[in-house]
């Protein structure tokens, strides 16, 4: 068993983090100590670990309590977390292309920029006219 700091510690998770979780209800089956401390095993680890993923996925607070809802109802629900699943990876995909454009762009322009600092692309801009301002 595992106490919040420790818990914070194995999850690389804020205290204010994991409180907010708890006190939302998105991790369950917490239990208490004799001085009712929260208290987390492997399971609750396992799960904090899951909410983590989850929220790296743009999940809402809302959305995790809707997926964490179906989880708890079983095997039954499978399909539709796999649905809901399916959607933040179609989401995530989306924005990945636009990094890598956006990645793309940098790199093209660094390029760019080497290219004329080098001497071996005359300087272009879309913004003034070089050949006025010399």
């Amino acid at each position: 068993m595992y106490s919040m700091k420790e818990t914070c510690l194995k999850v690389g998770m804020s205290y204010e983090t994991l409180k907010y979780y708890c006190n939302e209800g998105l991790i369950p089956n917490v239990k208490r100590d004799k001085n009712n401390y929260r208290i987390f095993d492997d399971n609750n680890i396992a799960w904090i670990h899951s909410l983590s993923c989850l929220k790296s996925c743009d999940m809402s607070i809302e959305e995790m309590k809707q997926y964490l809802s179906l989880c708890l109802k079983g095997e039954s629900t499978i399909p539709e977390r796999k649905k809901i699943l399916a959607n933040k990876k179609q989401t995530l995909l989306e924005k990945q292309k636009k990094l890598q454009a956006s990645i793309d762009y940098i790199d093209w322009k660094q390029n760019f920029y080497d290219d004329v600092l080098s001497g071996k692309t005359k300087y272009i801009s879309n913004l003034i006219d070089v050949d006025n301002s010399l």
